[in-house]
């Protein structure tokens, strides 16, 4: 699955962003819990490298609890500064702004020793579309600052967002890569909703996080549909089980197959089956 999906909105956000790092304290980076590297943006490692970064694991009561610590203390092992967070806490404050202070210390420190007085930490916030972050800078906005919606792309343009007492934030678009060089990466993607569904084989990706569930929680799989399948069954049978059972009909007694796709991958996407990390830590 190589997807090229780079609108131009994108290419002059990249633009935006290397200019406005001049001006910026530390980059606040918002991923997906369920999918924390595959939804890190690597095109931005060569822009931010030189800024000190806040990740912010969103979403995370979507996610494996077990796998989102695993995250966490991996992120801080590699000289990051982690926090996982629902995006809708209304708390979600006292959560980011500590360890924005935590990130920038030293540098205000050397600012002091210079007799310069601190001031705000200028931070720039980024994160590829869907990973929730319009909806996390409203939440610590107090207000609506940036457009939300479940579909990647609204934000469009950068604003400045005063927050809590110590932060101001720079918003940016959603920023996705250019290419997509890994399969399992757009699967990944394209399941937590993060690539637009018009641009990907919705069979492989309803295929994939079907055989995910049935590797790692099977029981939850056929508790949530009803049925009794694994592994190593038939892909046919299980979408047929599936048809059945939901009464996804075309017409006569046939099984709908593409309903039975879009049902998948709903129910995996919007977590009705279980809570699960597709990024595993050391795979």
């Amino acid at each position: 699955m190589n997807i090229n999906w780079f609108p131009g909105h994108m290419a002059k956000a990249r633009r935006e962003i290397e200019e406005i790092l001049k001006k910026i304290d530390v980059v606040i980076e918002i991923v997906d819990a369920r999918i924390p590297v595959s939804s890190h943006n690597p095109m931005m490692d060569e822009v931010t490298s030189e800024k000190p970064k806040v990740i912010v694991l969103n979403k995370r009561d979507m996610a494996d609890e077990d796998e989102t610590n695993k995250w966490l203390s991996k992120f801080r092992s590699e000289g990051l500064h982690p926090v996982a967070v629902n995006g809708r806490d209304e708390q979600i404050i006292r959560k980011i702004e500590p360890l924005a202070v935590e990130a920038t210390e030293a540098m205000f420190r050397k600012m002091e020793e210079k007799g310069i007085n601190r001031r705000a930490i200028r931070a720039l916030i980024i994160g590829i579309p869907n990973v929730g972050k319009s909806t996390v800078i409203n939440n610590i906005a107090k207000r609506k600052i940036a457009d939300t919606a479940n579909k990647p792309g609204v934000t469009k343009r950068q604003q400045w967002i005063k927050a809590g007492s110590r932060l101001e934030l720079m918003d940016t678009p959603g920023i996705l890569w250019p290419k997509f060089e890994g399969e399992e990466t757009g699967r990944k993607l394209s399941l937590t909703g993060a690539i637009k569904d018009d641009v990907v084989p919705l069979d492989e990706v309803a295929i994939y996080g079907m055989n995910f569930v049935l590797r790692h929680d099977p029981e939850a799989f056929n508790k949530f549909y009803s049925i009794h399948v694994n592994a190593a069954s038939d892909i046919v049978e299980i979408y047929e089980a599936i048809g059945r059972v939901r009464g996804l009909k075309a017409g006569g007694n046939e099984i709908n197959y593409e309903a039975v796709t879009s049902r998948i991958i709903y129910d995996i996407r919007n977590a009705k089956i279980g809570r699960y990390t597709f990024d595993r830590v050391g795979e």
